[in-house]
């Protein structure tokens, strides 16, 4: 099943928001469409909400293409800056579409019909490269993977957050592929319960076996030495390795080194942020009460209760055991390494 797909003009999104229960698709046909999913995590994952959000800028250009080269081109940019503003940590977004204005500008002398032909074209190539950007990233990962390997994940990072296959759940289907009789434990991910929802139904529909689990009983299981390695998504890497994933990241990385487990990161290079030196730069988005205090429309707590509601921990580069890239596998020291490799 697509995350996404672009056709005719439209660009349609698959709601993640009602998996697994209903498998339905959002028509958008401007740009407005593509920030709200954005925001309401109808389409979420920093890969995918990047590829996302290129072709929402291409919808918001079709718009505009009545207006003069000027306008046409101050407009985009205006859209960009709309798109960039819907979720701050993950930094695929603004990576995306800081990508498609530069070609833009690449091809200012042009009209803007032929511009957004352009456009079209680059997302698709952005689209194009994640998809087999998560297979490398696969392979990369294929030997830090023992047979038989129990493993624990924490959210989703599966083919559902990126453009297809994954990063973190790539690296286990490439196991899978390769006959590695992997099995998988997933956290359920509160409060949104993405583990529990997405990446229990995307190993289901791969044949791959997988045990849900409470986030709380993560340390048991690696104390009862149910546990082989870790592997986790992420949102934005800084320079030094930090790593900010969703919240409870840092818990499980905490647990693994306690218990002496790998604890591995798979992400695209374009995640690692170089102008951040730490994970303490990296921006945390806060999200709505609402998120914790209630479950499918139900309150679960008191009214007027006080929430604290940060959507991602950032994890210290020293818990990292290595980082999976489609470039290759970064090992410690990070800044040293991720420097070699741009």
């Amino acid at each position: 099943m697509d995350t996404m797909r672009w056709e005719n003009g439209e660009f349609y999104l698959l709601d993640q928001t009602k998996l697994p229960g209903q498998s339905e698709y959002i028509c958008c046909r401007d740009y407005i469409t593509v920030a709200e999913a954005i925001k309401r995590l109808s389409v979420r994952g920093a890969p995918a909400i990047g590829a996302a959000a290129a072709y929402g800028l291409v919808l918001g250009a079709m718009g505009l293409k009545g207006e003069e080269e000027q306008n046409f081109l101050a407009g985009v940019e205006e859209i960009a800056r709309h798109l960039s503003a819907t979720r701050p940590t993950a930094v695929n977004l603004n990576w995306a579409l800081e990508r498609m204005l530069d070609r833009v500008k690449s091809e200012d002398s042009m009209t803007p019909e032929e511009i957004i032909g352009i456009m079209i074209r680059e997302a698709d190539s952005i689209h194009r490269e994640d998809l087999e950007g998560n297979r490398k990233m696969g392979l990369f990962g294929l030997d830090l993977i023992p047979q038989g390997a129990r493993i624990l994940t924490h959210c989703n990072a599966g083919a559902l957050a990126t453009a297809g296959y994954g990063t973190a759940l790539g690296v286990i289907r490439a196991a899978h592929e390769a006959g590695k009789k992997v099995s998988v434990y997933a956290d359920e991910t509160r409060p949104l319960l993405q583990g529990a929802r997405l990446t229990a139904w995307e190993m289901l529909q791969e044949g791959i076996p997988v045990t849900l689990i409470t986030d709380n009983m993560a340390g048991y299981l690696m104390s009862r030495g149910m546990v082989d390695l870790v592997v986790v998504g992420s949102d934005r890497i800084a320079a030094n390795g930090d790593v900010a994933n969703k919240i409870g990241t840092y818990g499980v990385a905490v647990l693994a080194r306690e218990h002496g487990i790998p604890f591995f990161v798979a992400a695209p290079f374009s995640t690692i942020d170089i102008s951040l030196q730490s994970g303490s730069q990296i921006p945390i988005e806060e999200r709505s009460p609402e998120e914790v205090t209630c479950l499918g429309g139900i309150r679960l707590a008191p009214e007027g209760v006080r929430v604290w509601n940060p959507a991602f921990d950032v994890t210290p580069a020293r818990l990292v055991s290595a980082i999976i890239t489609e470039r290759g596998v970064l090992r410690s020291p990070y800044d040293r390494s991720i420097r070699e490799l741009y």
